[in-house]
């Protein structure tokens, strides 16, 4: 049992005495339970801290673990450069995780350092063990976030577990993340209804180490609440993943208008029924294979496209017995994929540009899948965790002002000269026209202040 303990656990700077100079006071909860965990750490003497930090360096599809030997930093940009760390990293340890992810086809390794100085996001729970922990012997591991699904966060604690148990290391993990930073109108970054609602959410979650239910805070409700540690703890949880835990929340506050929240875990035993992962998979895929028994022709044409075109590099032809509609109607369309809830490609045309809806389907499929500039090409072993939509768009009408737009009903086109931007409706997280229009206006490359030519369109969405 290499993994020995993990904390969820905030790092507001200003918890540092030196920093706050008083206001700290503010979350003397938070204080007093960080203590706690520092003590609890001193007592179990590990060999090794990783610490998963939002404030490390971060990719969009590349998870990075901080190379060389050691690493030093300070909290200098909030003014108090004698507060300082030399911390030594796990370089064994380490090599085991990079090695684990290289045999996998994992992306996570050593790459693109670009500051090795230590962040505030793993700082600040050294300060308080160091306090506890000082005089003994022990190294760090930092390791940052991604923008990769879920998923993926959950296999790196995974692998972090596995070569914890290679090496036969004594580890302890702390997932360093804040809760909402919109819980309260006075605070930093103001208030949003998603903020105390994911904050109530996430505690009652990791209170009962229910690690299975991370899975079910979707994307665009995260983006809402402005939280900065979901992915930390969903790092935490595939590292605890098959174990049964004695879990305890310490605390809980939101008089900053921030979350902070601390959890305690110590594994116990061995669980089947806690290896959440498989389960998550298990019913994303009956889930899929649902959806695909009951798609229309239009999906199904879409997935066909693509299927074919990814595994055999081959474009098909347009088949025989599909709807009149898609074979004599012309139209815009677009192929939108989503893997695990995320936005894994999405390509269209505005106005047809080709003879039949079924032949701009299987254009625009093999597009999404393959040319959108955002993602990767889309690889073989994904193809079964795809959930494939189409949106076929109606006659772009012109309309004067924003105030004729509807986010669920209408897609809109921002123009500016030979420049364009479109964005289809119904979409998660984009509630009001505004946003609509803004969004649009950038992927079309429109400065905010140029002058723009606004149209609307409906859409027929085929899941």
């Amino acid at each position: 049992m290499a993994i020995i303990a993990a904390y969820m656990v905030p790092h507001p700077p200003m918890i540092v005495p030196q920093i706050g100079r008083g206001s700290e006071k503010q979350v003397a909860a938070t204080t007093r339970a960080y203590e706690q965990i520092a003590d609890e750490i001193a007592r179990l003497r590990p060999e090794t801290i990783v610490i998963t930090s939002p404030h490390s360096i971060m990719y969009s599809d590349y998870f990075h673990i901080s190379p060389g030997r050691k690493a030093g930093g300070s909290f200098v940009r909030f003014g108090v450069p004698e507060v300082r760390f030399d911390e030594q990293y796990d370089v064994e340890l380490r090599e085991e995780i990079c090695a684990l992810a290289d045999q996998a086809g994992f992306p996570a390794g050593t790459l693109g350092e670009q500051d090795p100085q230590l962040d505030h996001g793993c700082m600040v729970p050294l300060y308080f063990i160091r306090k506890a922990y000082e005089a003994m012997d022990f190294n760090i591991l930092r390791i940052g976030l991604s923008g990769l699904p879920l998923t993926d966060h959950y296999r790196l604690g995974q692998m972090i577990r596995q070569a914890a148990d290679a090496l036969d290391r004594r580890v302890v993990l702390v997932a360093s993340g804040d809760l909402s930073h919109k819980l309260q109108e006075y605070g930093p970054y103001g208030f949003a209804p998603e903020g105390p609602q994911y904050d109530a959410r996430i505690m009652d979650v990791c209170a009962r180490a229910a690690f299975d239910e991370l899975f079910d805070f979707s994307e665009a409700f995260c983006d809402k609440a402005a939280e900065c540690g979901h992915r930390s703890f969903v790092i935490m949880a595939g590292a605890l993943d098959g174990m049964e835990v004695e879990a305890k929340q310490l605390s809980h506050e939101d008089v900053t208008g921030v979350g902070y929240g601390i959890c305690t875990y110590h594994p116990v035993n061995y669980s089947k029924s806690r290896r959440f992962l498989d389960r998550y998979l298990e019913k994303t895929d009956a889930e899929l294979q649902k959806k695909r028994d009951e798609s229309d022709a239009y999906v199904q044409l879409a997935r066909q496209s693509l299927e074919t075109y990814v595994t055999k590099q081959q474009k098909i032809k347009v088949p025989k017995n599909l709807p009149d509609e898609m074979t004599t109607r012309r139209a815009g369309v677009f192929v939108s994929l989503h893997e695990h809830d995320r936005l894994r490609g999405c390509i269209g045309t505005i106005l047809p540009t080709t003879g039949s809806i079924a032949e701009e389907i299987i254009r625009n499929a093999i597009s999404a899948s393959t040319q959108d500039p955002r993602f990767e090409p889309v690889t073989p072993d994904e193809l079964k965790w795809l959930d494939v939509s189409v949106d076929v768009l109606g006659d772009p009408e012109r309309i004067d002002s924003i105030d004729e737009l509807d986010v669920r009903r209408y897609g809109v086109i921002v123009s500016s000269g030979a420049r364009r931007g479109l964005l289809l409706p119904d979409l998660d997280g984009v509630d009001t026209p505004e946003q609509q229009v803004s969004i649009a206006m950038r992927k079309g490359g429109i400065d905010e202040d140029e002058p723009v030519v606004l149209e609307r369109f409906e859409v027929i969405r085929h899941h």
